[in-house]
């Protein structure tokens, strides 16, 4: 990467992220539905587990969206707003927002490249198959 450059996300980076979410899940024996936006909150890859829910391919879609358009964890969202009720009640009927865990921004350094969700277990499953990703991600950084 040239000085001044702007790291981005690459295909080969989105698969990576996408395998090792689902090699997490079938660890976990659940079916997820996992999706990667870049940082414009453009889709980069999506991958539905043969027997991951219908409702699930939206839900990781809007987690990831979510995640990239505020740089936060989508589980970060509710312990800020739920003491908020205007923010809380009003937050979750904005287009493609959610308050659900399984969505985690993408950094590269201090950049934010995109964002990354999973939606088809538990919250914390979610959450687990994400971060894996993630950190696989880092390491090969």
């Amino acid at each position: 990467m040239l000085p001044g450059q702007k790291p981005t996300l690459t295909q080969d980076m989105v698969m990576k992220l996408m395998e090792t979410s689902i090699q997490k899940a079938n660890e976990l024996n659940i079916a997820i539905s996992v999706a990667v936006m870049d940082d414009g909150g453009n889709l980069k890859g999506f991958l539905r587990m043969d027997d991951a829910s219908l409702m699930c391919m939206k839900i990781a879609q809007i987690k990831a969206y979510t995640a990239v358009g505020f740089g936060v964890p989508t589980s970060e969202w509710y312990p800020k707003i739920k003491d908020e009720p205007e923010l809380l009640h009003g937050l979750v009927h904005v287009h493609d927002m959610v308050i659900l865990s399984g969505g985690l921004p993408i950094y590269h350094d201090t950049h934010l490249i995109g964002g990354i969700g999973v939606s088809g277990g538990t919250g914390e499953q979610d959450i687990l198959c994400a971060q894996t990703a993630l950190n696989a991600f880092l390491v090969d950084l």
